[in-house]
């Protein structure tokens, strides 16, 4: 008979007594969270959109009056305050993870987080809601004490419309930063990735208002000057963009417009993510 053999344990091996998870989804917002919550850079930015926000806006509601109200929407004053605030949105984007290649730490997020997509995801669905949150928050407390400060009779019939413009407002605003996540993605340089956004911000009324002063190019500058970025937060929060520019082009067209480019910016984040070293 032979005799039965068992394998002995191997020296040093080592097996923890502790549960271990297969990591999910979940576990990388959970870490994004802590990461973005921890940041002097979350505070200030998130901050400073409220302030400027909410003090801009209720600067505009004590200086109108109820008869102001017929021509606009009750969120039109927060409006004034978050053509400026959309700038901190787009920092806070860039920061979060411009930062981490700055400092070397996303050496130890892919460490940790092999899944490369995985974290990318999380770092999109974090930022997205803390950014919508924090922005939908601040015009909605200014639309509010405007519909109550300023909603008497004088101020005419209001549709329920006008407060969905301006949820959309929000997500456009909150677009822009996700869109500034992918450019800082891209390239891992706050400062730079940070001109990039203020170009994209600023740069198309200048470059519409060149090209139409010539004959052969002013249909592409009436064009640049009816979808950017100010245009369409006027026409969102139901402000009309002015000037002699034909009709303003509808809300839908502005928001098919930054999904197009954010989404593009976004696919390419993670093509470039996946292929490079860091």
């Amino acid at each position: 008979m032979t005799p039965t053999t068992t394998t002995a344990e191997q020296p040093g091996s080592y097996s923890s007594p502790l549960a271990t998870p297969r990591p999910h989804l979940g576990h990388a917002m959970a870490s994004e969270w802590t990461k973005l919550v921890s940041l002097r850079s979350t505070l200030w930015t998130l901050g400073s959109l409220v302030l400027t926000v909410v003090g801009v806006g209720l600067t505009v509601v004590a200086q109108t009056a109820d008869g102001d109200y017929t021509q606009i929407n009750f969120t039109t004053p927060a409006l004034f305050g978050l053509l400026v605030g959309q700038l901190a949105v787009m920092v806070l984007g860039v920061l979060t993870i411009s930062s981490e290649h700055g400092t070397g730490l996303v050496r130890t997020t892919f460490t940790a987080a092999p899944d490369r997509y995985r974290v990318l995801t999380a770092k999109y669905l974090v930022f997205s809601m803390a950014a919508f949150a924090t922005t939908a928050l601040s015009v909605f407390l200014v639309g509010i004490t405007a519909a109550v400060v300023r909603g008497g009779t004088a101020s005419g019939p209001h549709a329920a419309g006008e407060w969905f413009g301006a949820l959309l407002g929000c997500g456009y605003v909150t677009l822009l930063g996700v869109l500034a996540l992918a450019i800082g993605s891209l390239v891992r340089h706050s400062a730079g990735a940070i001109a990039v956004m203020l170009g994209v911000v600023t740069l198309p009324p200048v470059i519409g208002a060149m090209l139409i002063v010539w004959e052969a190019v002013a249909p592409a500058g009436r064009m640049i000057l009816q979808h950017n970025v100010p245009v369409a937060l006027m026409t969102l929060f139901g402000l009309p963009a002015g000037g002699d520019m034909g009709p303003d082009p509808s809300s839908l067209s502005h928001v098919t417009l930054i999904l197009l480019v954010t989404g593009s910016a976004v696919a390419a984040s993670y093509v470039i993510v996946g292929r490079r070293d860091v």
